[in-house]
């Protein structure tokens, strides 16, 4: 059996689709023209706008052509992590396994985030058994790495006052919020030095850590392998010289990092002390991420000398700012219980042409002042350690609005449906919500999709169950709003 095979057939057989038609972010390409393609084999009306959404309109279903416009929003790019760094996102499609109850991909992202809620809309344009008023399923470009799309969305694209975001991960679950954020990038600038000699040069790695979604998951309290890599640097420049010449981690900045890595070198008669230091290194942490970091690796391997170091001054300041850079949740809301307020990721650490490293880094907040406040603190930090300190123009929040008719009507269609009252929620993810509400403030919004876990990394997971839960939500929805008239 293949995932086309699985009920309701018709969204996944859209999605086994979506899963061979490749679309990281900012390279959209491919998947705007199955989108484009799509919409012409099956007479459905498409437009694009210059920044490369596209908009697919349906007409009402007889009867209900006075109810209002709905919108069915998606976007169309995907997370790209993989366990094999050589892995072809731009042009290998994602190969699928059924495990049990679960849909995963064969050592990538699955891309379900967010082609499952693209599947839904799609799967709602073409199912002429469903009662509807007006549709309108709008596609956006590069919400995964700058929320692009929403952003630059093109005047005239939609005309509806109710939208359903199909981007959210929890079944059961309807969200009526979410947070702000924004990026913050640090540029250290440093000079190629000579390998001193007598020094013995390592490797020092962290691997396999759990990683995932850093709105979803920052509070699981997961390992950052910057900051683990970062730490064991540190402690080590305390009690011996080192030389370093690279340092990477992490890659994009709404992940938390699941590896890292530095090639380091200490006078020769230390080596066996780093051996020893490492081994302490790997205890403690083994014990402080029990049962939270299953398969997380720490490795410690002998190397060639390199052909450079960066110079001693500027190699400090990465150590030292990295090591004491804030990540993780920093406040948790006092309006909802369990919801995340503002944190912060250490995302990535990439060395760039022309004696660069830059390390990105992401925060988010459901209350303004406060995500420029963490925003500022790691400028602050990192200036001192002389790094360039740049932030992004950041995206607003979607502020709940518990009046919401909307609201109410997708909430009593999964009661009716599965005798459950879904819990109404906020989430501290970044959903392209808030953007929209700015450029269309009549807009009654809410979001939900089926249970996916691990999101944003190799392991993640949908449930097959809830997939058709959500198909079940999502069109007795549009039901009942055909029922309602302008």
């Amino acid at each position: 059996m293949t995932i086309k095979d699985l009920k309701p057939s018709l969204i996944w057989s859209i999605f086994d689709e979506i899963t061979k038609v490749p679309r990281p972010s900012k390279k959209e390409a491919k998947i705007r023209q199955f989108l484009l393609d799509f919409a012409a084999a099956n007479n459905i009306e498409a437009k694009t706008d210059a920044i490369g959404n596209v908009v697919m309109k349906k007409p009402a279903t007889a009867g209900h052509e006075n109810a209002p416009t709905v919108i069915l929003q998606a976007h169309m790019d995907m997370v790209c992590e993989s366990n094999d760094k050589s892995f072809d996102f731009e042009n290998s499609p994602i190969t699928t396994i059924i495990d049990g109850e679960w849909v995963h991909a064969a050592g990538t992202t699955l891309g379900a985030d967010n082609g499952i809620g693209m599947a839904g809309a799609l799967a709602a344009l073409v199912d002429d058994s469903l009662e509807h008023g007006p549709l309108e399923a709008l596609f956006t470009v590069d919400e995964e790495t700058g929320l692009t799309g929403a952003n630059n969305l093109g005047d005239g694209m939609i005309s509806g006052s109710i939208l359903l975001n199909l981007d959210s991960e929890d079944d059961a679950e309807i969200f009526v919020g979410c947070a702000g954020g924004v990026d913050t990038t640090c540029t250290f600038d440093y000079k190629r030095s000579s390998t001193p000699a007598g020094y013995h040069y390592f490797r020092v790695s962290i691997a396999n850590g759990c990683g995932g979604h850093s709105g979803c998951d920052i509070h699981l309290g997961r390992a950052n392998a910057n900051k683990l890599l970062a730490r064991f640097l540190w402690n080590i420049s305390k009690k011996h010289e080192i030389a370093l010449a690279e340092i990477e981690g992490g890659n994009l900045r709404n992940a938390i990092p699941r590896a890292a890595h530095a090639i380091v070198g200490v006078p020769s008669a230390e080596k066996e002390n780093v051996r020893v230091a490492l081994n302490h290194f790997i205890a403690d942490i083994e014990n402080e991420y029990a049962g939270i970091e299953p398969e997380l690796k720490i490795g410690l391997e002998s190397v060639s000398t390199p052909e450079f170091c960066i110079d001693s001054a500027t190699s400090l300041n990465i150590i030292r700012a990295l090591y004491c850079a804030p990540h993780g949740v920093i406040s948790m809301s006092r309006e909802l219980e369990g919801l995340v307020e503002t944190s912060t990721n250490l995302a990535a650490v990439k060395m760039l042409p022309e004696n660069r490293i830059l390390v990105t880094t992401s925060q988010r907040s459901s209350v303004d002042s406060r995500k420029w406040d963490i925003a500022r603190q790691v400028e602050a930090v990192f200036e001192l350690a002389g790094a360039t300190v740049t932030h992004g123009d950041g995206y607003p929040g979607w502020a709940p609005n518990m009046k919401s008719p909307i609201m109410e009507i997708a909430r009593d269609a999964y009661k009716e449906l599965y005798g459950i009252t879904p819990a109404i929620k906020a989430i501290h993810a970044g959903l392209e919500c808030g953007l929209f509400l700015e450029k269309y403030p009549h807009l009654d919004m809410v979001s939900f999709g089926p249970t996916l876990q691990g999101v944003h990394s190799p392991t993640e997971r949908m449930h097959i169950p809830a997939v058709e839960r959500f198909w079940g939500q999502l069109t007795l929805t549009l039901k009942k709003v055909a029922e309602l008239k302008k």
